[in-house]
């Protein structure tokens, strides 16, 4: 498999796609009001604790506190200055109530682990870590751990072999998938960065007065660099000489060997749509997105759940109905993994395919969809397909979907993804006339409507509007306004004034 990573870089936005086998299946986006937060350790203050959700909220100098939960909660690290946290023993665990553990006004160290979404604030724990090349450092903690991605177990032994040896007192050690055959030489450097900057991390919490940001993890571009530039990948490509070279820099302290891979994009036409990203970007927000042969699949997304519903479409197949639909539900678990994502849809997610009477079928498209999805870096848990052709999943969300990257809640709509129908809002407006008749002494008015509604209240002999001013003895003059929404209206009376929101209907 072919995988490039592609940057293009703006004075308002910088996008990072990632590219397998010239298909688009991740893209970052990042811009300068909204950093991300992930992996940034702050020195904050408990605004409020709640012993019935075991959870706090942290002042952390961000426009919604964040949110710390009991299971987020661990033996810190301890640091000069700032209060321990009491803990009592049971059956060789730790057992602590929130509010045995935080006070309001109490000082406190803790790190992102979730971006903010939607009226929600970013999810912090105390359990921190710093992420390197090769390893992650975990400050307080005293264990070794070798990556799941990493699946032969001498390349294991040989890796937490050599940590071991390096590992400083007081820290745990994890070490990353692109560490995979490398030697004590690339960890040793990698190890002492890091530890480094822990210090300087210590010192800047003893000094600073809460709320204070202690560390701001490397942004987008370079963090991609760091966790995914790996042999595996064939080039870098991006259109900014700055950022460009800032990259080759930044290779040279921790990946010299990956500077080849990187290249400056000088063409003319622009880099996203030279590499056919930018059209696949457009069809990114599309509720319905077309799979091989006819067949496509539907994507709703709400606040509480993701269903996706796989479809034939005008896929008819070549042979007997079991095998179309077994062949139209394999296309669609590999488009449905690439845009869960491409999309970096998260939470509880529900797949409903084309029903399966054989069982084996339903194993064989199950067993297809967990495999494409172990190229995802995200977490997720996966049950087999139900009689009624249905997967549940969850995945982990650290962010908010693309959706509202890109997209703004409809005024129109406010978000159901549905408007009053046309003859609805002409009765609609027929009663607000009959409530303005009771409690205005006007008698004459300017209704302002879209040329669509137009024709359905003054179509007609009797038409609507008609009916209306002989039953209630008004004069009602239609005015068609091709700026006005199809599911709304204005009303004037004949100085002029608006009265549309003065009498509810």
């Amino acid at each position: 498999m072919k995988r490039d990573i592609i940057i293009n870089v703006s004075p308002f936005e910088t996008r990072l796609a990632i590219l397998e086998d010239d298909k688009l299946v991740e893209l970052w986006v990042e811009r300068p009001e909204k950093e991300r937060m992930i992996g940034d350790i702050h020195k904050g203050v408990v605004k409020a604790v709640f012993p019935g959700m075991q959870a706090a909220f942290i002042d952390i100098e961000t426009e919604k506190n964040a949110f710390l939960h009991l299971s987020d909660i661990t033996q810190p690290p301890k640091l000069e200055g700032l209060e321990g946290y009491p803990q009592r023993k049971r059956r060789n665990k730790l057992h602590f109530k929130i509010e045995e553990v935080l006070k309001k006004g109490q000082e406190i160290i803790v790190q992102v682990i979730k971006e903010p979404m939607g009226s929600k604030g970013a999810r912090a724990t105390t359990s921190l870590s710093l992420a390197g090349r090769y390893v992650v450092l975990t400050p307080g903690e005293n264990h070794i751990a070798v990556s799941r991605k990493i699946t032969e177990l001498e390349e294991k032994k040989r890796l937490k072999r050599i940590v071991s040896e390096m590992k400083p007192e007081g820290f745990g050690l994890i070490v990353r998938t692109v560490a995979s055959g490398k030697d004590k030489r690339d960890f040793k450097s990698d190890i002492r960065a890091l530890t480094r900057l822990w210090q300087r991390i210590k010192k800047k919490a003893e000094k600073k007065k809460a709320p204070a940001l202690l560390h701001q993890d490397i942004g987008m571009v370079f963090s991609v660099m760091r966790d995914l530039l790996s042999p595996q990948v064939r080039e870098v490509v991006i259109d900014s000489k700055k950022e460009y070279k800032r990259i080759l820099s930044y290779l040279r302290a921790i990946a010299p060997a990956m500077r080849s891979k990187v290249r400056f994009y000088d063409k003319e036409i622009p880099i996203f749509d030279f590499y056919n990203i930018e059209t696949q970007i457009g069809k990114m927000l599309d509720r319905k997105v077309w799979v091989k042969k006819g067949a496509y699949i539907v994507i709703d997304q709400t606040e509480a759940m993701v269903t996706i519903d796989v479809n034939t479409g005008r896929y008819v197949g070549k042979s007997d109905q079991s095998s179309t639909i077994l062949k139209a539900n394999l296309d669609a678990a590999r488009e449905i993994a690439r845009q869960i994502r491409l999309r970096d849809i998260g939470g509880l997610i529900v797949v409903d395919f084309i029903d399966m009477n054989s069982k084996e079928d339903r194993k064989k498209v199950y067993d297809e969809f967990r495999a494409v999805l172990k190229a995802d870096r995200s977490k997720s848990s996966i049950l087999p397909i139900s009689d009624f052709g249905l997967i549940e999943m969850t995945r982990e969300r650290v962010r908010p979907s693309l959706i509202y990257t890109f997209s703004d809640l409809c005024p129109t709509c406010g978000g159901s993804g549905r408007v009053l129908s046309l003859k609805t809002l002409a009765v609609k407006i027929e009663r607000w006339f009959k409530r303005v008749k009771v409690l205005s002494v006007q008698k004459e008015y300017k209704l302002f409507v879209s040329p669509d509604l137009a024709k359905i209240l003054t179509e007609g002999r009797k038409s609507r509007i008609k009916n209306l001013e002989k039953e209630l003895k008004l004069k009602i003059g239609v005015e068609e306004n091709d700026e006005i929404p199809s599911d709304s209206f204005k009303v004037f009376t004949d100085d002029d004034l608006e009265v549309t929101d003065k009498f509810k209907v």
